[in-house]
């Protein structure tokens, strides 16, 4: 089933979906989610740039995407039926709030009569409830005002809603009640607009069935539901602490990284520090200040704050410390569209330096995969001494899927021993001393007896660290820095090829993970051969990924940019890439890709 609320910027949406959420994850099926909202913060109220929506798709399987289109839409008002009728296939159902009918809301959005009542929405079955008044109805007998009263409507949507789906109530009752412990009355007053919801749903002759969707049969373990942000925050505290370093995270809020901020600011027990800077350049200089007295140094950001701090990534990559560089993509350029997701910051994090400063770059495929990935670049930073840059996009960041709880005894170490004692003749220290395997230089603690060296954005000689002006000198430095990030040991791709006989591969990186798998499934069903494969690690590539690009005959990657890996491939492999691409700041949809997967197939 894929449900969506919509509605005004005020009315709740975000927190309707996400309690819903929380009592689908409750009960145990298997989930992914989509929030969408503008990115001013109250938008004009009734029209259509001030629409907020959150759509969950949940089932008694294993899925991989928000869905292509709702089963059933929730209007709040004119404007959000408007703004995502498009979206609903015949035949869905519309649950419209029809104390938000007016003539003005309806004329706020161009109806020039009301949709409810002039036969337009005759291919979808429309319940038109009073939400609004039927709440103010349930609430008559409380101490709030008629505003407040008003506000809780969408408590009575989700309790409406959730006797159509069956959901768990106490986890939501339980949450009203801490969310408004320091008011009572309201906490009261949403708790009995959530059952009033309810009630209706049990009492009406509006719905005639209800649904019921079985828990999903998911690998045994304790799952819960998380976000993106929240992976990826938990991600560094576990790699922070296998790393046997304190974390330091130096950032400034920018949607829409801020949530990892705001979730690692909770954890101070772990040794995490976090620092709210002035700007980008003072957050990303903290981090790599951090890093040099021996801690793992963070800093998040999104892409317009990634453009500031490339001086500092630049300064980290000369120095050779371990820096994380998270970048929660949104869409651009310049400030975008701050709430939408993109994929364009790929070239940027491989090539937006000055000089030949080559970076490690990792990027997630879901919400849950986060986690991993946040581990993943620490281990890289870590034991290579580098800026790796990490790129996760706003609908990871947002969305969210049932998680399975790792092991801790089954993290990786990832631990680094510092360097303690000298490591040249006569008692010197020398910092930039390569280790044979990884080319990593020491990593000293300032402080150390005998180990003292300077560090700089000038041109170091080799071994000893000294400013150096020679030629030759910075050939071999450059060539070195290179050199240690092209060797960085990184697993094989793999390819998801069931008969070994396909002639057309769908290659994808980050995000679009979910939708082109779906899409790959779809194609599969109905008899077409294909095979797929991720990319994780995009600097360096994995060793075998030109074995596998020329093995088949046609190569389709669907980005969410103009073509930034396919151009990459391109050029480096002479492999003639099928690029698809959008910018419209919203994932693909598995429909359409598996439309796109089988016209490559069926082409000459």
């Amino acid at each position: 089933m894929i449900i969506r609320f919509a509605g005004d910027s005020g009315d709740g949406m975000q927190l309707t979906g996400d309690r819903f959420t929380a009592g689908t994850a409750e009960f145990g099926n298997d989930l992914s989610t989509l929030p969408n909202f503008p990115a001013e913060i109250r938008a004009p109220a009734g029209t259509l740039p001030g629409v907020s929506s959150f759509q969950l798709h949940f089932a008694d399987h294993d899925i991989l995407t928000p869905g292509d289109a709702p089963n059933v839409l929730v209007a709040m008002n004119p404007a959000a039926l408007k703004a995502n009728l498009s979206d609903l296939p015949r035949g869905a159902d519309i649950i419209a709030n029809t104390d938000e009918f007016t003539k003005r809301n309806l004329a706020k959005v161009g109806y020039a009569a009301s949709p409810l009542e002039d036969g337009s929405l005759a291919e979808w079955r429309v319940h038109a409830v009073p939400l609004t008044s039927l709440t103010v109805k349930a609430l008559e007998d409380f101490d709030i005002s008629k505003k407040d009263a008003e506000r809780a409507k969408n408590m009575f949507a989700l309790g409406l809603l959730s006797w159509l789906y069956h959901r768990p109530t106490e986890q939501t009752i339980s949450f009203l009640e801490t969310k408004f412990a320091r008011k009572p009355e309201i906490a009261k007053a949403n708790i009995a607009a959530f059952q009033a919801g309810w009630n209706f749903g049990e009492t009406t002759e509006s719905f005639s069935v209800s649904y019921e969707v079985k828990p999903a049969r998911l690998a045994p373990g304790v799952y819960r539901n998380i976000s993106g942000n929240q992976a990826l925050a938990y991600g560094l505290i576990a790699a922070a602490v296998q790393a046997k370093l304190p974390l330091f995270l130096g950032s400034y809020p920018i949607t829409p990284a801020s949530d990892i901020l705001h979730e690692l600011s909770k954890h101070k027990q772990f040794g995490i520090r976090t620092f709210q800077a002035e700007d980008e350049i003072a957050g990303v200089g903290a981090a790599l200040g951090a890093a040099f007295g021996g801690a793992l140094g963070v800093t998040t950001t999104s892409g317009p704050g990634v453009a500031l701090k490339a001086e500092t990534v630049g300064l980290a990559v000369t120095t050779e410390l371990p820096l994380i560089v998270v970048d929660v993509q949104r869409a651009g350029p310049s400030t975008g569209m701050p709430t939408k997701t993109e994929q364009t910051d790929l070239l940027m994090a491989l090539f937006g330096r000055n000089g030949e400063s080559p970076v490690p770059v990792i990027a997630p495929m879901s919400p849950s995969d986060c986690f991993d990935a946040a581990v993943e670049a620490a281990r890289i930073a870590v034991a290579y001494r580098t800026p790796v840059m990490l790129l996760s996009d706003g609908y990871l960041a947002n969305g969210s899927e049932p998680w399975r709880l790792p092991e801790v005894a089954a993290l990786p170490d990832i631990s680094v021993p510092f360097t303690t004692e000298p490591n040249g003749q006569d008692g010197a220290f020398l910092p930039f001393q390569r280790d044979p395997e990884t080319l990593a230089r020491p990593w000293a603690i300032p402080g150390t007896p005998g180990l003292e060296h300077r560090i700089g954005g000038i041109e170091k000689a080799d071994g000893t660290g000294n400013i150096s002006y020679d030629p030759d000198n910075h050939d071999r430095m450059v060539r070195l820095r290179a050199a240690k990030v092209a060797g960085i040991d990184v697993p094989d791709v793999a390819v998801d090829d069931p008969g070994g006989d396909a002639r057309v591969l769908v290659l994808g990186w980050g995000s679009t993970y979910g939708a082109i798998a779906a899409g790959v499934r779809r194609v599969r069903a109905a008899g077409g051969k294909v095979a797929q494969a991720h990319l994780r690690h995009l600097n360096p590539l994995p060793a075998n990924i030109g074995e596998v690009l020329k093995h088949y005959d046609k190569v389709l990657l669907p980005e969410i940019n103009l073509g930034q890996l396919a151009l990459l491939l391109r050029a480096r492999f002479l492999v003639d890439v099928i690029s698809y691409n959008r910018v419209r700041g919203l994932p693909f949809k598995a429909e359409e890709l598996a439309g796109v997967i089988q016209d490559v197939i069926d082409s000459d």
